[in-house]
């Protein structure tokens, strides 16, 4: 790629048809002679002053209008791209997994519109405001699963958040095993900083790998765990089914194993906090992106834009204007 200020061009080859221009000169100016026309015997007065009036004169231009259009046809060809040298901000970046607790308890209605939806809607905003980290998800409630690796790629992983749905795996609070599956997608990565969120509503009570058991992987592989409690203190309206499996919401004691998911926190260095409504949930994360910078280096880049439609559109004006002189104005002398 070639530069020429304040262009660079993709196929500069294409200028060494600049050097038929030359014969484009003498082939218009010297060897033709139906743009000069010559009056070797004037007879009459008035061709002479004809020879100085405006049309020959303008008759003379026209060459150089094709040869202009030429030359600019050539440059167009050639792939003029503007390049405009910027500063991009990069980051190191961080690896995030987010594990989200899917059971049942979390359509509790003391969220709007519930503890799940609400709890995805600030994950989401959350993924949208880390564009240079890697992210993924881990759903849990009776059982846990991977629902998208870390991945940069966040439309994708914002479009699997939109799909979690209560009742996907069997129902339970498996905390143990969110964690687990969590810390499995972290334990190949390489960034300097790993980090789980681990948001859930109730007690450990399904999952065949004990929570402290998941807490000592998760040192070992120097990941730090933030903890997120999600419910209001005292009861709130609970999702539950009758005899005839209809739906109705009933209100029942928030119980929340606190003392596990501050544990889980201290021990690996991250923070546990406890959500009891829209606002607060959104607040924790936000603090949680504070505490969670990536450290930046800046490089420097060049963004191009194409330039060839100038270089086109010119071009075809100057024939255009070659074109429309030599039909009209100059058509006399030029017959």
């Amino acid at each position: 790629m070639t530069a020429i200020f304040p262009y660079t061009f993709a196929h500069p080859n294409y200028f060494w048809l600049l050097l038929l221009v030359p014969a484009l000169i003498y082939w218009f100016y010297y060897k033709r002679s139906t743009y000069f026309p010559t009056f070797a015997i004037p007879q009459h007065g008035d061709v002479l002053q004809q020879a100085s009036t405006l049309r020959v004169r303008l008759l003379q231009f026209l060459p150089a209008l094709k040869i202009t259009a030429f030359i600019l046809l050539v440059t167009a060809l050639a792939r003029p791209q503007s390049s405009l040298s910027e500063s991009e901000i990069s980051t190191q970046g961080i690896d995030i997994v987010v594990s989200l607790d899917i059971s049942g308890s979390m359509l509790a209605k003391d969220f709007e519109p519930d503890r799940l939806e609400a709890s995805k809607k600030v994950a989401m905003q959350f993924i949208k405001e880390r564009k240079s980290d890697r992210i993924g998800l881990v759903v849990f409630s009776g059982e846990s699963f991977t629902q998208c690796p870390i991945t940069i790629d966040h439309q994708v992983l914002l479009n699997l958040f939109k799909d979690i749905h209560s009742g996907m795996v069997e129902d339970g609070t498996a905390i143990g095993m969110g964690l687990a599956t969590a810390v499995a997608r972290l334990k190949e990565s390489k960034s300097k900083s790993k980090v789980i969120i681990l948001m859930t509503d109730g007690v450990n009570n399904m999952g065949y790998i004990d929570p402290y058991t998941a807490i000592q992987i998760a040192k070992t592989y120097g990941i730090r765990v933030y903890t997120i409690g999600v419910g209001k203190n005292g009861t709130a309206p609970y999702p539950v089914k009758d005899a005839n499996g209809n739906t109705f919401y009933q209100n029942m004691p928030v119980q929340i194993d606190e003392p596990l998911l501050r544990k889980i926190a201290q021990e690996t260095g991250g923070n546990y906090y406890r959500a009891t409504n829209n606002t607060s949930l959104k607040m924790l994360y936000e603090n949680i992106d504070k505490l969670e910078k990536s450290k930046i280096k800046i490089s420097n880049y060049h963004r191009k834009s194409e330039r060839f439609h100038l270089f086109a559109f010119i071009a075809l004006f100057c024939l255009l204007l070659e074109f429309i002189f030599s039909k009209t104005y100059l058509k006399t002398i030029l017959s």
